[in-house]
């Protein structure tokens, strides 16, 4: 029995099973938070170490319940006064909500649960680079592995923690109903519309094939990423990046330095582009649908033309460079390699369009044409919609052009089995800035610039958006003249020019990443299914750092005052 028990224990350890130590370091962490603990039963506070932080008009009841003693027994127990914008009431929206204890108690989740969601990032990033483990993490099915098994870790936190999630205005009970709470603001609301989307167009743009072959000289390649560029406000970014990443590969086929273009394209295409319409990136379309008029993001005109242009120009010159760089062998084979452009599938881009009513017309409720759309549950009319869309694409397109696109759901599963994991196990730190955005100091426009895009460059950029809109929405501002009324904010209001900062944030620091933005994932798969050998998240990193932080600079020199 012993000689069995050490060959057992000797035998190595499947490499396919080392992603899974994720979780469970996230589990132990469970025991080592101090902040996670039981709430006494002898109150009704909550005693923790982490900060607790109680309503101005809560104080004098918390004193008369004892809390002073309390304090006595547990030291690193902190309390902070909450100061609220001038003119709100002093009573807490939880008042009458059942489970909430005391109604002026407001609870913060401990930093350390960041950690599934840090986890899945390092995972991304490293994954890739370890020999043996990348292979095993090519596979859609391994990736959905490691994100479903940090998003159980994040779903426990919720079921195990002694206070609700903050749902509606007000906090859910504990357990189960938290749980329920987080997976629909994570899942229904945020995931399941996102997604959507992004399949939609996926499809639909993959059922037009763009044929032919042309010189891929760098005039030829700086010409496509300007049209993407001009065409993603009014499809999308993702509709623009469906439709002419493979044209620019095929394109490209018989250059051999092709990596710089990719980037550039998720540069100027997946991100800066869709920066006029709230169609254009999913931020923006969040800001329209809580009051900002849809035609006002054109007041980024200035801005999304001067970082197309000096994008661009960059291109050309590295492309020039690359060019002449190129095997004699290979410059002669793309010049003599012609053949006529040819589009088929035109009829997919009155479904595109289709789609881009659907986002702008179809909103739950909203009035259009004197008919309320409904608020329907778990997918509202204007998912279904856009699943029927597709749905026609797949039906109506011959299935010779979706095969001359290579086309196949690999790309979009990818980005479905992450961002599952990514929109469920951000619930903390959004939930952490929600609550604690107005302490972080942000007071100028170059500060909710900065604050939101290198936010948006690891969490998903449309809830970050949200969290500092609101935040926005709070502050003081000395100009009236530059206030935006009727938007969804504590005040009903927001300064215009914190509005344009973290507007740009968003969507152009997108592009920092590869999880920035949806469409970043997706073209990257689609360069590597076309044999492009992509840089790692980090190797990304070093094109973004050295070319986009430089042009943000200049953008808040220029522009951010």
């Amino acid at each position: 029995m012993k000689s069995l028990f050490f060959s057992v224990y000797r035998q190595p350890v499947e490499r396919k099973y080392i992603p899974l130590l994720f979780p469970v370091f996230c589990i132990l962490g469970l025991f080592a938070d101090p902040g996670f603990t039981q709430s006494s039963s002898t109150t009704t506070v909550v005693l923790k170490t982490t900060p607790v932080q109680f309503e101005p008009a809560v104080l004098p009841d918390l004193a008369a319940s004892g809390v002073q003693g309390a304090t006595g027994a547990h030291s690193s127990l902190s309390v902070e006064v909450l100061q609220k914008p001038a003119g709100s009431s002093q009573s807490s929206p939880t008042d009458s909500h059942a489970g909430i204890q005391n109604p002026g108690l407001r609870e913060i989740p401990s930093a350390a649960w960041i950690t599934p969601f840090a986890a899945l990032l390092l995972a991304i990033a490293i994954f890739p680079l370890v020999p043996s483990l990348s292979h095993w993490w090519e596979h859609n099915s391994s990736k959905l592995l490691v994100a479903a098994a940090l998003g159980v870790v994040t779903i426990a936190y919720y079921w195990l923690r002694d206070f609700g999630f903050p749902h509606g205005g007000h906090a859910t009970d504990t357990g189960l109903d938290a749980v329920l709470a987080m997976l629909r603001h994570a899942v229904i609301d945020d995931f399941i519309p996102f997604i959507v989307l992004l399949f939609s167009l996926f499809v639909i743009s993959g059922g037009i094939s763009v044929s032919g072959n042309v010189p891929a000289h760098p005039k030829t390649n700086t010409f496509i990423l300007a049209l993407g560029g001009l065409l993603a406000s009014f499809i999308g970014t993702t509709g623009a990046a469906m439709l002419l990443i493979r044209p620019l590969l095929q394109i490209n086929q018989e250059r051999r330095f092709v990596v710089h273009t990719v980037v550039f394209f998720i540069f100027i295409v997946c991100n800066i582009g869709g920066s006029l319409l709230p169609v254009g990136d999913p931020p923006l379309f969040l800001g329209y649908l809580r009051g900002v008029p849809f035609l006002w993001t054109f007041h980024l005109v200035f801005e999304w033309a001067f970082c197309l242009v000096f994008l661009l120009v960059v291109y050309f010159f590295w492309d020039l460079w690359a060019w002449k760089k190129e095997p004699p062998e290979s410059i002669l084979q793309d010049a003599t390699t012609k053949e006529p452009i040819r589009i088929q599938g035109l009829h997919n881009f009155a479904l595109l369009l289709g789609v881009v009513l659907c986002v702008a017309l179809l909103v739950p409720g909203k009035v259009l044409l004197g008919w309320t759309v409904p608020h329907l549950f778990p997918i509202g009319i204007r998912e279904m919609a856009q699943i029927l869309l597709a749905g026609l694409s797949m039906v109506l397109t011959r299935k010779a052009i979706r095969e001359a696109n290579n086309f196949n759901f690999t790309a979009i599963g990818e980005v479905a089995c992450l961002f599952i994991g990514i929109f469920i196990t951000m619930q903390v730190p959004i939930e952490i800035l929600n609550a604690r955005g107005s302490q972080l100091g942000l007071a100028t426009p170059a500060h909710f610039f900065w604050a939101t895009g290198v936010l948006s460059s690891f969490l998903d950029n449309a809830p970050t958006y949200v969290v500092f809109f609101q935040t926005a929405g709070t502050l003081p501002w000395s100009n009236p003249d530059q206030l935006m009324s009727g938007v969804q904010t504590t005040t009903g209001t927001i300064p215009v020019p914190l509005l344009i900062a973290i507007s740009l944030g968003a969507v152009f620091m997108g592009a920092n990443t590869y999880i920035g933005n949806g469409p970043n994932f997706m073209v990257k798969s689609i360069a590597e299914q076309a044999g492009i050998k992509m840089p790692s998240f980090f190797g990304y990193m070093l094109y973004s750092i050295g070319i986009l932080i430089p042009l943000f600079i200049l953008i808040t020199l220029i522009f951010i005052h």
